[in-house]
């Protein structure tokens, strides 16, 4: 990355992404990262078969999980997270 601190930026998305990741197994919901630096959590519902994708972004002095449809959230909620994606995809 040419970003000055990318590669921190880039473990610190992983490291959100994989917190939201233990979050939506634990809902029995499947989950792969995906894109670039495995940017990007792929999840989907094990019945529906529906899916969408989730990004770890820094946004002022903090991160945040964003989704499909407008959802945002803080990174330090993703059981809240987890749960709401559970809600959209079974």
């Amino acid at each position: 990355m040419s970003v000055v601190g990318g590669r921190e930026i880039a473990e610190t998305r992983r490291r959100h992404l994989a917190a939201l990741a233990r979050e939506v197994e634990a809902r029995g919901l499947t989950w792969r990262l995906a894109g670039p630096e495995e940017s990007l959590l792929s999840v989907s519902g094990a019945r529906t078969r529906r899916r969408l994708m989730v990004v770890a972004t820094p946004s002022g002095d903090g991160w945040y999980y964003l989704w499909p449809g407008g959802g945002m959230a803080d990174v330090t909620q993703p059981e809240t997270v987890a749960a709401r994606l559970a809600q959209m995809l079974c």
